[in-house]
């Protein structure tokens, strides 16, 4: 909103003396001029009586002066008309050189009425000039006149002389005042514009009142004339109406269309103004002055947040409708929360025990396998070690069902097609429930596809089905469906867990007899079960809850009691195309001669996987923690596997000791163990890819067929390599080559001058190019052999540097960045051999051998 014009700013910087008194002939205002007049401030003035401020004569009230003047603030009064008084004496404070004094002037004072809504006075506004000089000059002629006295006369020119500049001084200065008023006028921020005459004739207008119309002719013309499109919309008739009355209009948000461009459409435009009509002396009005300002960004701000507004009170009120209808939904939504943070504390106490639990099945299982091998032909051994070995694989599947509720146990999943994997359970869910149970299975067209964990959910299905024949006691029927299904965020808001989206459906429904409100909130609950003792575990439906949970998905029970059940499903849809199931069989079990690297803190279980890969062949390396493993690596020892628990104690974690194992023994195979992977090697519920991982407990046979599996990948990967035939014979340059190793590390470089001096070649190692550059210009060489990154100037620069000064000069550098060749313009270096990072003695050979191919015949490089 613009800023109304400031005709409080004009009052104040007037250099004429103005002040303002109320009916009561008190003081409401005066500006700076009067206060300098009269040695007054402004304070001490305002609500006093005038004639007590400056009573003229104190010891007579009644004088002439305050008479004159008391009459002629009664004539305005009265007559409500401007009222003069060409002269009054009268005396005011005035200061000077030595103080305020009181002293008697000539003054001459116009008092004007500013009348209220009802045309009655209520304020006199007074303009005062204080003509003192001019009475004495008047005063001074008329004596000069009188006089004989020639030089009194000429006396008397001089100083209507000097009264004359003056008065045109005066006039400067009140011209300087006009302009400095115009300027006012031209840069309000509101439009103006001053109306002659009944016809309403422009006088002035400002520069906003010609934007708001449109740069046109003004001036001189009657607004009829001026602004013809405004005809009919009604201010025409509110000018006339003001010019006619005398009273004031003011208007708000007043609607007017204009056209500002000739020929242009018509604008729309929302103003505030006011029509001031402009009142003569004699009380005629001449004219109107018009002031306003264009609100229309506001008004349509406003309008904008009107609509705003109500839309947003609309859906306060929609939303407040919705709470008050779902205020038990809400309820049931808190108990389903708490139920939530209940389970997600039971299962990490579930984690943990399958952890510990797992380790020690493995100590027995592992014991009880290398039992077995020794107990050949004892068939009543091998029976009671069978019957063990049966009651580990239970602890095992128990422990599994506790890691799966508690989200912890590792899933690789894949891209499958629902309807396809209930199909191909087919056979195997009708062996499982029997001839008595029903199964129909209702597969969706359209299926999407989702993400899982395929065995897992196989056996998510199973455990299901059985839970419903034993519901069913053993006769009824069995359900399966799969569909596509959309959970909204109305859904979602139900259900804190469930993220909106679009799922794949599993629903798994019976006819069995149902459960109670009560069993369905602690269906989920582990070791929670309605079967009679001995019966069951407890474990299934949170083996259920875990899995679905883990897999992003969510899991729901409608039950009614005497009906049945159903269990629905939510996997998350993936967009990625269904991968075919890898059918692999139990095969021989098969050892090997390579060398295998154990890492597992837990003695009792490392000794005896020690033992069962030694049975199979296999040379076994051990370290107890990470950091003594990657000791072994580091000592050169060949290791062609690394079999490491994930949980590990010490400084050097599982992922840490496999990826810097690997870099450097880039063929090393790596094999993750564990009861419990934390979030070491799975993020998201999800093994991380590439990652391979074999589960506790294991029995031998998955431990041989797994490393197997591995390791013929490995030779597979080997042997894919492309092989490099040897140059031939004659190709080789004859004679050792003058090798400069540049090598800040004391280790590499000590190791890489031995081997260089192994193929025969003469050897100078220094650490830093700077070195090398001292070297270059002492001694000839054949070639350079620098790392990339070296203490002050690098290897490339050095390497750039060389080949500029030393054009025969071989130059190989050790990175596995291929851009460290290129040129400073882009342009691959010549005679520069790459050796990529880590390298071995073929690979240094074989750089060295390229590197003296090129030198050939051509001469060595000597100092520039």
């Amino acid at each position: 909103m613009q800023a109304p014009f400031d005709f409080q700013k004009l009052f104040e910087l007037s250099p004429n003396p103005y002040m303002l008194l109320d009916r009561e002939l008190r003081y409401v205002t005066a500006n700076a001029a009067y206060l300098r007049v009269t040695a007054s401030r402004l304070e001490d003035l305002v609500g006093r009586p005038i004639f007590e401020a400056f009573p003229h004569d104190p010891d007579d009230p009644a004088n002439a002066s305050a008479r004159m003047l008391r009459e002629s603030f009664l004539r305005v009064l009265t007559e409500r008309t401007l009222d003069t008084l060409a002269l009054i004496p009268y005396r005011v404070p005035r200061q000077t050189e030595s103080g305020v004094v009181v002293e008697e002037r000539y003054w001459s004072a116009t008092h004007t009425p500013l009348l209220d809504g009802r045309g009655e006075v209520a304020f006199i506004l007074q303009h005062t000039m204080d003509v003192t000089e001019l009475q004495q000059l008047k005063r001074a002629v008329r004596d000069a006149e009188a006089s004989p006295d020639a030089g009194a006369r000429t006396q008397l020119m001089g100083g209507v002389l000097a009264r004359a500049q003056a008065v045109q001084e005066a006039n400067r200065v009140l011209d300087d005042e006009r302009r400095h008023l115009r300027r006012l006028f031209e840069q309000a921020p509101g439009f103006m514009c001053s109306l002659r005459g009944p016809e309403h004739v422009f006088e002035l207008a400002n520069r906003s009142y010609l934007q708001l119309v449109g740069h046109r002719e003004l001036l001189g013309r009657t607004v009829r004339e001026a602004l013809p499109e405004v005809a009919g919309q009604g201010f025409f008739e509110l000018l006339d109406r003001v010019f006619t009355t005398g009273e004031p209009f003011v208007g708000h948000n007043m609607r007017v269309q204009l056209q500002r461009e000739p020929g242009g459409p018509l604008v729309e435009a929302f103003l505030d103004f006011v029509y001031q009509p402009v009142i003569e002396a004699d009380g005629r009005v001449s004219g109107i002055f018009v002031q306003g300002h264009d609100m229309t960004a506001q008004k349509r701000a406003e309008d904008e947040l009107a609509r705003h507004r109500d839309h947003l009170e609309e859906l306060v009120r929609e939303r407040t409708r919705a709470l008050e209808e779902s205020e038990a939904e809400r309820r049931q939504t808190e108990a389903a929360l708490l139920q939530a943070q209940k389970m997600e504390a039971v299962g990490k106490l579930t984690g943990g025990v399958a952890h510990d639990f797992n380790n020690l099945l493995q100590v027995v299982s592992g014991n009880l396998q290398l039992l077995q091998r020794d107990a050949v032909g004892d068939s009543r051994a091998q029976r009671r070690l069978e019957t063990a070995l049966g009651a580990v694989e239970r602890g095992a599947r128990l422990a599994s069902q506790l890691l799966a509720f508690a989200r912890r146990q590792p899933l690789a999943p894949t891209a499958l097609n629902l309807g396809r994997l209930v199909r191909d359970m087919d056979d195997l869910l009708r062996r499982a429930l029997g001839e008595d149970v029903e199964v129909e299975t209702v597969i969706a067209g359209g299926l999407w596809n989702t993400s899982v964990d395929r065995n897992q959910l196989e056996n998510v299905i199973l455990n299901l089905a059985i839970n419903a024949r034993d519901a069913m006691e053993g006769r009824g029927r069995l359900t399966i469906e799969a569909g596509n299904a959309m959970l909204d965020d109305h859904y979602a808001m139900l259900h804190p867990e469930v993220t909106a989206g679009q799922y794949v459906l599993l629903a798994i429904s019976d006819t069995g007899s149902g459960m109670t409100p009560e069993v369905m909130e602690r269906a989920f609950e582990p070791f929670f079960t309605t079967k009679p003792e001995g019966r069951g575990t407890g474990l299934g439906l949170s083996m259920v809850y875990g899995f679905v949970k883990q897999s992003g998905g969510h899991v729901k029970i409608y039950s009614e009691l005497g009906h049945g059940t159903s269990i629905k499903i939510y996997l998350p849809r993936t967009f990625q195309a269904a991968a075919q199931p890898v059918e692999s069989g139990p095969g021989q079990v098969e050892g090997g001669t390579e060398t295998i690297l154990v890492v597992e803190d837990d003695a009792a279980v490392r000794a005896t996987v020690v033992e069962v890969l030694t049975e199979l062949g296999y040379r076994v390396l051990k370290a107890h923690d990470g950091q003594s493993a990657l000791a072994v690596i580091q000592s050169g020892l060949p290791v062609d596997l690394l079999f490491t628990d994930v949980v590990m104690p010490g400084p050097v974690r599982s992922p840490e000791l496999a990826r810097l194992a690997k870099a450097h023994l880039p063929d090393l195979e790596v094999l993750f163990t564990s009861g419990y992977t934390e979030n070491a090697i799975v993020h998201g519920g999800r093994l991380d890819p590439g990652v391979s991982l074999l589960s506790k407990p294991y029995r031998r046979e998955d431990l041989a067929r797994k490393i197997r599996s591995l390791l013929r990948g490995r030779e597979q990967r080997l042997a894919a390599k492309p092989f490099r035939a040897p140059a031939p014979a004659e190709t080789p340059p004859k004679g050792a080559l003058r090798i400069l190793l540049v090598e800040d590390d004391a280790d590499i470089r000590e190791s890489a001058s031995e081997l260089m001096a192994d193929l025969g070649h003469t050897v100078r190692a220094v650490e830093s190019a700077e070195a090398a550059g001292e070297a270059l210009a002492k001694e000839p060489f054949d070639l350079l052999f620098t790392d990339v990154t070296l203490p002050g100037k690098s290897g490339v620069v050095l390497a750039r540097e060389a080949a500029r000064c030393y054009p025969s000069l071989r130059i190989i550098i050790a990175s596995g960045d291929s851009r460290a060749v290129s040129a400073e313009d882009g342009q691959m270096l010549e005679r520069v051999v790459l050796l990529p990072k880590p390298y071995d003695l073929n690979q240094m050979e074989r750089a060295l051998e390229q590197a003296a191919m090129d030198v050939g015949s051509a001469a060595r490089t000597r100092p520039a």
